[in-house]
């Protein structure tokens, strides 16, 4: 018992020295490194639907931290058939390193939240409904994410986006890796939305949030 007990302890201590050890992220320094991402994500992280960026601005700086290097180590965007996410992983390496990571999360993270552009197809009043019985709980009442249980902001993302994330996590072209504990559980939320008419009145309702 003693045993066991000293080495939840050490395992406790390893953890709690290795995020005193992680560098903050500097928005000042991620803004030359956000560059790269204008071409999609726009010169304001507002979204840039043509090109298949979604809004970043005003995202949680550690939600995009984690899915910045889950796209580096493939647990997201290396399963065949992801065209977007390959891109996406592509353009993740262009970051050196954690640091580097880090830097270009803060300076979205500060970034001011946009509104999506102009109104999607879809019922938003069925979508509504939809979203207070399945999504409400993690991702607020605003679609404003809740960051302690890791659910990231929507308000401000395009239908188009959203249908599209919405159908690979359901397909399971995302959210299927073993080591993407939140991915799996969103997988799981996302199935028990039961069909393609369902996900676009869904969509419909995120888009329409206000920032």
């Amino acid at each position: 018992m003693k045993t066991f007990i000293g080495l939840k302890l050490t395992l406790l201590a390893i953890l709690l020295c290795s995020n005193a050890l992680a560098a903050p992220g500097n928005a000042e320094a991620g803004q030359a490194k956000y560059a790269v991402c204008i071409t999609c994500h726009g010169q304001n992280g507002e979204g840039i639907p043509a090109q298949r960026g979604p809004a970043l601005a005003g995202q949680d700086e550690l939600y995009l931290a984690r899915q910045l290097k889950h796209f580096k180590t493939g647990i997201r965007g290396a399963q065949a058939g992801d065209t977007y996410g390959s891109q996406m992983r592509a353009m993740a390496f262009t970051l050196a390193d954690d640091q580097a990571v880090a830097d270009v999360s803060a300076y979205i993270a500060s970034l001011e939240t946009t509104a999506a552009a102009g109104v999607a197809e879809g019922d938003t009043s069925k979508g509504a409904y939809i979203y207070q019985g399945s999504c409400m709980s993690c991702h607020l009442g605003k679609g404003e994410g809740k960051p302690d249980v890791s659910a990231p902001r929507l308000a401000g993302l395009d239908s188009t986006y959203l249908i599209r994330q919405l159908t690979s996590f359901k397909t399971g072209l995302r959210g299927s890796h073993a080591d993407d504990i939140y991915g799996r559980q969103m997988r799981e939320m996302a199935k028990a939305i039961r069909s393609g008419e369902d996900v676009t009145n869904l969509a419909a309702y995120i888009h329409s949030l206000p920032k």
